[in-house]
């Protein structure tokens, strides 16, 4: 064969999107396989990737397979997925944090370089062909939270304390998330048997299947443990719960900034938020105790965010519980003892 028509056949197998390694099985022997349909394939990666995955890509996959579920998954072009992309930005529902939908193009580009990276690795479609990564995210804007002075979260906790039907449960939910900077699915994951007594540390279950464990002051562990004795539930179940011994869910955080921007309009204007907790306990620890400790403080142990230092100055869990009491105004078991300073305006004062 000559030079020109192996160029030829090269460029044509290259059009096709086929290897010649494709052609030829191991020993040299024929190999077919079947291409899926992008609705065979969603079905199949969806039962496969972590439940925080499918929850955030869910949507986006049926929106995919809903539109072009016959086709098969070596079909889409970049273009068509980022004229997608603008179509599910341009639909997104406007709400009063809405950016635009820059967030719902953000989940489709994610949720499809989710499904061809599964589709890469199954040997279905080369690295090089993959038609999502050449689609680049839209750019993130800055995020409008910040930390909360001392008198706003002092409103808020007042509110809290006395609206609603059940404020020992939101007043608890406040304190967990002032203290510790958790984010909203650690506290629903929480189990009684996450709960360290004699050290006063509960453990946390984060995105990213993070796990950690978090210095509480005595007093958060105390009313922990009592909310468990009042309302029940098994050792391995969630903690959290409501007076009748259910389980809380996300639901009733929103219930719970939903009546405080009922009460006080400026939580209402903002779309103030649990996360803008963390913002504040963060800040504050950043603050007071420096850098390292307040990456340690939020659970951060991951590179991508600062340089190679970090590596040298990490914080550990002493510093972590030594910023606590000095948040809290109370002696931990893990932290050197600290002088009398009082309470922190961060965190509620203590009834009765």
């Amino acid at each position: 064969m000559t030079a020109n028509r192996l160029d030829t056949v090269r460029a044509l197998l290259d059009q096709l999107g086929i290897s010649p390694e494709e052609l030829l099985g191991e020993g040299g022997s024929h190999r077919s396989t079947r291409m899926p349909t992008i609705a065979e394939y969603v079905d199949l990666v969806a039962v496969a990737v972590s439940p925080g995955a499918h929850r955030v890509y869910g949507t986006y996959w049926r929106r995919v397979s809903e539109m072009w579920g016959h086709r098969r998954l070596d079909e889409p072009t970049p273009t068509e997925i980022q004229e997608l992309a603008e179509q599910i930005k341009s639909e997104a529902v406007v709400r009063r944090n809405s950016r635009g939908g820059r967030t719902a193009a953000e989940h489709l580009i994610g949720a499809l370089r989710c499904l061809y990276r599964h589709a890469v690795a199954d040997g279905l479609i080369r690295a090089e062909r993959n038609p999502a990564t050449a689609v680049a995210k839209p750019r993130r804007l800055a995020s409008t939270r910040r930390a909360l002075p001392d008198a706003r979260l002092a409103e808020i906790n007042d509110v809290a304390g006395s609206t609603g039907n059940d404020p020992d449960l939101d007043m608890l939910l406040l304190r967990l998330h002032t203290e510790t900077a958790a984010r909203r699915g650690g506290a629903l994951a929480l189990r009684r048997s996450d709960l360290d007594v004699e050290q006063c540390l509960i453990r946390l279950r984060e995105k990213g299947e993070t796990v950690r464990w978090q210095p509480v002051s005595p007093t958060l562990m105390r009313r922990l443990r009592e909310h468990n004795a009042e309302r029940g539930g098994s050792v391995d179940g969630p903690l959290l719960r409501y007076r009748s011994g259910r389980p809380i869910s996300a639901r009733r955080y929103d219930h719970l900034w939903q009546r405080l921007g009922l009460h006080l309009a400026w939580v209402r204007t903002q779309q103030v938020s649990t996360h803008w907790l963390r913002h504040t306990t963060l800040t504050w620890v950043e603050r007071n105790a420096g850098y390292a400790v307040a990456r340690a403080y939020a659970g951060h142990n991951g590179s991508r965010d600062v340089g190679v230092t970090s590596t040298y100055v990490r914080a550990d869990i002493t510093e972590v519980a030594a910023a606590l009491a000095a948040l809290c105004g109370e002696p931990h078991p893990l932290a050197p003892a600290v002088g009398e300073g009082g309470r922190s305006p961060l965190v509620e004062p203590r009834k009765g």
